[in-house]
């Protein structure tokens, strides 16, 4: 089963235009990046129990910004930016706070798209584990 469907990844080789392997794995690098940065935002909305850029009148808790954090995973270092809350309540479950390698995860999570699992179940999945 392949976590895209063909013609993606066709459109995407073309438009990459890649030259080497090299080239491949930074992509493949980018990618993961952005999944789990959106993986993160997912948390927080979840936590926060609104969407960002959604206003919730009554709320006691809100976005409060980023922080930077660079992480090792098996594609090299990944520089992400961890989102915080006001209250500082926000307790990462994919990325957790002081771990600074996520070679492990990155597999669990490759798998678990695969499979077909949204953003959204995968977060629940990984504060599980």
């Amino acid at each position: 089963m392949s976590l895209l469907p063909k013609e993606l990844i066709k459109e995407i080789v073309k438009k990459g235009n890649f030259k080497s392997a090299t080239d491949i794995q930074e992509a493949l690098k980018d990618l993961m990046k952005e999944f789990i940065q959106e993986s993160l935002e997912a948390e927080l909305d979840t936590q926060l129990g609104y969407e960002k850029y959604s206003k919730k009148e009554d709320c006691e808790n809100s976005r409060n910004g980023y922080s930077k954090k660079k992480v090792k995973s098996s594609f090299g270092e990944i520089e992400l930016d961890i989102p915080r809350d006001r209250n500082s309540e926000f307790e990462p479950k994919i990325v957790p706070k002081y771990s600074r390698d996520i070679s492990n995860l990155e597999e669990k999570v490759i798998s678990m798209y695969g499979l077909g699992m949204s953003t959204r179940d995968i977060n629940k999945h990984v504060q599980e584990i």
